[in-house]
């Protein structure tokens, strides 16, 4: 899956070790959806993936590709959303892509003369 949007914030990396004494680290980051209502959402880099967001500064436009991740833990259910790929965009700062604004001009003329006209109503 991919989503556009614009990167809000790079959170701390964390990092711990595993039950099995394997040492583990992740970043995550936030971005807001290019959408008609955007939505904030937040993807996790693990391990060597967290290079991927090097370099991209907090207000650049990026496109994430991720996969969804759930597990059941004691009867309740934990999501990630891990990143696994992120492609710069346009800068934020670069006018987005709206409809031109409605203008009276964009009316067409009313015809004077009906009279070859041939619709039935």
């Amino acid at each position: 899956m991919q989503v556009k949007g614009t990167l809000l914030q790079i959170l701390k990396i964390e990092s711990g070790v595993s039950k099995a004494g394997k040492e583990w680290k992740k970043q995550d980051f936030v971005i807001e959806t290019n959408e008609q209502f955007p939505k904030k959402v937040c993807f996790t880099l693990f391990g060597d993936k967290i290079s991927l967001i090097d370099g991209i500064t907090e207000g650049t436009e990026i496109e994430v590709f991720f996969s969804l991740e759930s597990r059941d833990f004691n009867g309740k259910w934990y999501h990630n959303i891990n990143a696994w790929k992120i492609e710069r965009g346009e800068a934020v700062n670069a006018a987005r892509t709206y409809p031109p604004e409605f203008t009276s001009g964009d009316v067409p003329p009313e015809l004077a003369d009906d009279s070859g006209n041939d619709l039935p109503f």
